[in-house]
């Protein structure tokens, strides 16, 4: 089925709404969209294949919307497999097809396909460079670290078109998340966002020179993705978020309280400040269970919010695993310019407040909220008071996160 995206540029990518975990460990419960597009001009250029799992559909989609016309390039933006995995079938396919990627690009080809013959097959291009496919002109820009280092993004001059690889992607198939276009309706920034963070969140100075790069050098007035809808009646808005995610800005005012309890009483101690905040006007108090949740949900809200509570139980003298993975995850993925407050609980020896100290310590600019509220078992009444002081002083503190 092919669908146009200006009258040249048409949509031939895939939906795998069967897909439970992208790269085999982000929950899709709307599947997941692997876009690819196809440019007919006096030449005519392939952005990008898709995952192998959607082999036959795309394949179908590419022949249909060729006309029995032969493919002259095949644009290679990002080299993961689930864009890259048909490019040995569609060389054996279109033998007179020249593939065109950064230099860093031809040559993950080979570490991905070991017995394609790619001699006189590949145009290795470098920033600004262009190809000429008639009255479309496709000027390339390097982005290497969004999020791998090969990655390339292409202008089109003729229709404004960025094709910008994994940015301004997110989870979901396309026809379980409202189509091929995001219009205003579209809720786009909740799957972005956790898309974003748990994929290019450790990227953010790539993200930004990306994104001077092309505002410097192009007028871009369409995005399109590899994963995702295309992006054009609301550009402005993706873009200023993209902004404020890769400077890691706070996005939302709020509080995000992370807990992970053993036995309920850590618990118990996390819903009562979250009570306390919530009466005294916290605009947003989101709260989650470290045990039970989905840990890019927690990624993506670490990340949204300026002011996070960690809650965790005491365990084997460290801490209770899930703050643990929780903290490691923050650490892998770039977490920083946050404020931090801790309660640990512990039954004869509380450790956990340490343990998340010294993790803490490993990310840029953390601030933390002192003193520390240490629990010994169970919440009491002396306990209550120091969240009801720790809750106040988080008020006072937040209001200048924006």
């Amino acid at each position: 089925m092919k669908t146009h995206i200006t009258q040249d540029i048409l949509y031939i990518g895939t939906d795998d709404c069967q897909l439970d975990l992208f790269e085999n460990q982000y929950i899709t419960p709307e599947g997941m969209a692997y876009n690819s597009y196809l440019i007919k001009d006096e030449k005519t250029a392939i952005m990008d294949t898709s995952d192998s799992r959607t082999a036959r559909e795309w394949m179908e989609h590419l022949e249909e919307a060729l006309e029995e016309r032969q493919p002259d390039y095949l644009i290679v933006h990002h080299m993961e497999p689930d864009h890259s995995s048909l490019i040995a079938d569609i060389l054996q396919k279109y033998p007179d097809l020249k593939i065109v990627a950064s230099k860093a690009g031809v040559r993950m080809i080979t570490q991905f396909f070991e017995d394609i013959p790619l001699e006189n097959r590949t145009i290795e291009v470098k920033d600004n460079e262009e190809l000429l496919l008639g009255k479309h002109c496709l000027r390339f820009f390097m982005t290497p670290m969004i999020h791998w280092p090969e990655v390339m993004m292409s202008y089109d001059s003729e229709d404004h078109i960025l094709f910008s690889a994994d940015a301004f992607g997110k989870f979901g198939a396309l026809s379980q998340t409202g189509g091929l276009f995001c219009t205003p309706e579209t809720d786009w920034a909740c799957e972005a966002r956790r898309y974003y963070f748990n994929i290019c969140g450790k990227y953010g100075v790539s993200v930004q020179n990306a994104m001077k790069k092309i505002k410097t050098n192009a007028d871009v007035h369409t995005i399109c993705p590899l994963h995702g809808p295309v992006i054009q009646e609301t550009l402005a808005t993706q873009w200023n978020l993209y902004d404020i995610w890769s400077q890691y800005k706070v996005e939302t005012p709020g509080i995000f309280i992370a807990y992970a309890s053993i036995h309920g009483n850590t618990r118990k101690a996390a819903l009562a400040l979250a009570e306390m905040l919530e009466e005294k006007g916290c605009p947003k108090v989101a709260i989650s269970d470290l045990c039970r949740s989905d840990m890019a949900e927690n990624i993506e809200d670490a990340f949204r919010y300026g002011t996070i509570v960690l809650a965790a139980s005491s365990y084997d003298n460290v801490v209770f695993p899930p703050m643990h993975d929780f903290l490691w995850h923050l650490q892998i993925k770039g977490w920083q310019k946050r404020k931090v407050a801790i309660i640990e609980n512990g039954s004869w020896a509380p450790s956990a407040g340490k343990t998340m100290k010294e993790m803490l310590q490993h990310m840029k600019n953390i601030t933390l909220i002192e003193p520390v509220i240490t629990l010994t078992s169970s919440l009491k009444q002396a306990d209550r008071t120091l969240l009801d002081t720790l809750a106040q002083h988080l008020m006072e503190d937040s209001s200048d996160n924006r």
